[in-house]
């Protein structure tokens, strides 16, 4: 059994595709997520947190190693990780800790499609597995989730009978229980692959899909008819799909209840297994969704539908319950901010803030903005789609590369950011200001705001990263 004020244990739950604004503690009524909202009352809600790189495959590059998608060479989906970082999992593993994985970890394929070949699907044990050396019950990606699979150490796939988010929290819940009897801390991420699309009926238990089968849901209110003309081949809508987009977000309900089940199923284990007082755990999203706003689907784009996502820490006797932090908690800043809070070293190369006083309602000198950095086209080599952003408390500040279009928002004032600010002389001297900003984070990091088939042509082979970069 766990004994209180040991070295803290790590319980890192991130969903796929969550974005903040579907949670019930954010203020949607239509959402069912008593769970999650519970967690935001006993311990800190970072309310403005924010995917750094939105897509699935970036976000998990930064979240484990600090840095910044122009420095670990993530730029789009489907490429394989170079693994020479020095990673959350090595630290961790350094501390004697027992680091451990369970889900999807979408950084190992090198191939845009035939996902479930276990030459894509199987990450074998060693460096690139990241400094997760403990348990092992993973797959790179798949989106459909019943009668699934994950692997061990061999490429054989193990069956997940059921729903997968179900299965890999029996997992986890396995995990955990054998974890209490060990004297080790440890760290268990669990990449869970829902809500993400497919948003089918067939995608997600009917006892879920009929608690929402009945319900309207509206078209958001910046939805545009047109295409957004910055939107890759992932954005892009036909009139059919948009006809759909009710009926996705039926689906992408019932699939969140379904999350927050296993959620409360995670939590209940660890009081049970007496987990609770020695355990951080944080629930999260690697980014949101679109769902027609902004005239785009998907994510990798700087609106808040893609970029905000949920960021819950708890830690019981030590972060103030219902705390809310309103510091701008980007991907990159989470490494730091947890080995932080957890009293282990940060690397020196690691490009991220810590925030960790943020969590404890104690004043520090915290980031003026959070960097946003968009890379390309989704999972193509494709130019044309790069962008790059800031997010404040109060605004948003972008910038596209293709023709150098400026956007500029005020998130407060302005909710569904259907007001561009750039170019209104009242706003000249702010625009300004942000432009000035977003070159010295840019500088600072040597993003040079290159085209998406920069990085295919400096940096990969087939599809696999060869190279990295630190801070300069």
């Amino acid at each position: 059994m766990a004994s209180l004020n040991r070295t803290p244990n790590l319980v890192y739950v991130f969903a796929d595709q969550l974005r903040y604004q579907s949670c019930g503690y954010a203020g949607d009524t239509r959402a069912y997520t008593p769970n999650i909202d519970r967690l935001a009352t006993e311990g800190a809600n970072f309310c403005n947190a924010v995917s750094g790189s939105p897509m699935c495959a970036p976000y998990r590059a930064s979240l484990f190693t600090g840095k910044y998608a122009s420095s670990t060479g993530m730029a789009i989906n489907e490429l394989r990780m170079n693994p020479n970082h020095d990673c959350f999992g090595h630290v961790l593993h350094r501390n004697d800790y027992q680091t451990s994985y369970i889900g999807k970890w979408h950084l190992w394929a090198n191939q845009l499609g035939k996902h479930h070949d276990p030459q894509n699907s199987y990450i074998p044990r060693g460096p690139h597995r990241l400094g997760f050396d403990g348990e092992w019950s993973a797959y790179n990606f798949h989106h459909t989730y019943f009668d699934t699979y994950y692997h061990r150490d061999s490429p054989e796939k193990v069956a997940i009978p059921g729903y997968e988010p179900d299965g890999q929290t029996d997992l986890a819940i396995e995990y955990l229980q054998r974890a209490s009897a060990e004297n080790d801390p440890f760290a268990l991420f669990l990449s869970i692959g829902t809500p993400h699309d497919p948003w089918t009926p067939n995608n997600v238990p009917s006892e879920y899909y009929e608690m929402f089968r009945d319900v309207d849901f509206p078209l958001p209110p910046n939805y545009k008819e047109e295409n957004d003309p910055y939107g890759d081949t992932w954005a892009m809508m036909s009139a059919a799909d948009r006809a759909k987009i009710p009926e996705w977000m039926r689906v992408y309900y019932a699939m969140t209840t379904n999350l927050d089940w296993n959620i409360g199923r995670l939590l209940q284990a660890i009081d049970e297994f007496g987990l609770r007082d020695d355990t951080i755990f944080v629930f999260t999203s690697d980014h949101g969704e679109m769902f027609g706003a902004q005239g785009r689907r998907a994510k990798n784009i700087f609106y808040e539908e893609s970029v905000r996502v949920p960021f819950l820490v708890r830690w019981s006797n030590q972060i103030p319950q219902g705390h809310v932090a309103d510091s701008c908690l980007n991907t990159p800043d989470i490494m730091p901010t947890l080995l932080s809070m957890m009293n282990l070293p940060i690397p020196e190369d690691v490009e991220g803030s810590d925030l960790s006083q943020a969590a404890f309602n104690q004043p520090f000198d915290e980031p003026d903005a959070a960097f946003m950095q968009g890379m390309g086209c989704t999972a193509k080599w494709e130019d044309g789609y790069e962008w790059r952003a800031l997010r404040t408390k109060q605004h948003t500040y972008a910038v596209h590369r293709p023709d150098g279009c400026e956007k500029l928002f005020d998130n407060m004032t302005d909710l569904f950011q259907t007001h561009n600010l750039a170019g209104d002389p009242a706003s000249a001297t702010l625009q300004n200001n942000f432009r000035e900003m977003l070159k010295q984070r840019m500088d600072a990091l040597n993003d040079t705001f290159e085209a998406c088939t920069w990085y295919r042509d400096n940096w990969t082979e087939d599809r696999i990263i060869l190279r990295t970069a630190t801070l300069r």
